[in-house]
């Protein structure tokens, strides 16, 4: 299994299109993806298909926008794509058929693998429940690994971002059932999103805010719609806090993401990122407008530091 992800240095984008997969486009653009992803590459995109809801409803991430993500891989010509994730509100192939996600794997030809089976390999936790979890033996086969999802609330993660969808995404509904609560997760969620997110780099993080979530989640709450905001960067913590910012959340109130930035796996320190693309202050001006009905910036004029001091 890959120890590390491709780039250390937090490099994020935030971009806003009229259109979701144009945004993307624009955001990928401004990353150093020839860094990511070269010729030799199996990458592997997990997308989040937590339930099958329609994308308008912001529980799963637009087919199209997948689809352009795919498209724009293929250009730096990887060995492989696979698609590979594991629902754990309705089976797999239900969200898949149900969205639409089957034709545009087909149309692609690209492969897919349900991550709620096997083959299985054994990861071990730095985590007292569980301690491990089996998850698909495709981990040790990709040299890259994509998160693509939809912001949102969570009733219990807090935000549901792009470390979240790994951490959930990828152990099997098989053995922890459906929702994956049977063998303990849910017990220390926070806990064990973070020891996920230690044990599986993520190579490139996609968070897309064309569709947001709020009041509750991460399937019953309400969309909001903000076209084409979309943040995308080379660290997973640094994308996430980005995200949690536009909810109005500073570090510390998502447990997982504040000890993942205090043991070094990422920075949640928006002075040490290179952010590219439009402003911090203005994604949030965008997005508070649309969700709240009026300005909400935790960073007019100036970026807060961690603790919320200017």
């Amino acid at each position: 299994m890959r120890k590390d992800r491709k780039i250390k240095e937090p490099i994020i984008a935030i971009m806003k299109d009229t259109k979701e997969e144009e945004s993307l486009t624009k955001a990928l653009d401004l990353l150093p993806m020839n860094k990511i992803i070269h010729t030799s590459d199996i990458v592997c995109i997990t997308p989040n298909w937590v339930k099958a809801k329609p994308p308008y409803t912001a529980t799963v991430v637009g087919p199209y926008t997948l689809q352009r993500l795919i498209q724009y891989i293929k250009k730096r010509n990887p060995k492989k794509i696979y698609i590979a994730t594991g629902s754990g509100g309705d089976p797999t192939p239900k969200v898949m058929s149900t969205i639409g996600y089957d034709k545009i794997i087909k149309k692609e030809e690209v492969e897919f693998i349900d991550l709620n089976y096997g083959p299985y390999t054994e990861v071990f936790l730095d985590h007292d429940q569980p301690i491990s979890t089996k998850i698909n033996q495709l981990i040790e086969k990709i040299d890259v690994l994509i998160s693509f999802t939809q912001l949102k609330y969570h009733e219990e993660a807090t935000i549901s971002a792009g470390m979240k969808n790994i951490a959930l995404g990828w152990p099997p509904a098989e053995i922890h059932g459906f929702p994956k609560k049977k063998l303990g997760i849910h017990e220390d969620l926070h806990g064990f999103i973070e020891a996920m997110i230690k044990k599986i780099p993520i190579d490139l993080t996609i968070v897309s805010a064309d569709k947001t979530m709020i009041g509750t989640g991460p399937s019953s709450g309400k969309a909001i719609d903000t076209p084409g905001l979309i943040i995308a960067g080379t660290d997973p913590v640094a994308v996430d806090t980005i995200g949690a910012r536009l909810l109005g959340f500073l570090p510390q109130a998502i447990s997982y993401l504040y000890k993942l930035h205090k043991e070094e796996i990422g920075t949640a320190l928006p002075e040490r990122m290179d952010l590219r693309g439009i402003s911090l202050e203005e994604a949030e001006r965008i997005f508070s407008k649309a969700a709240f009905g009026q300005e909400i910036i935790l960073d007019k004029g100036h970026i807060k530091n961690i603790h919320g001091n200017r």
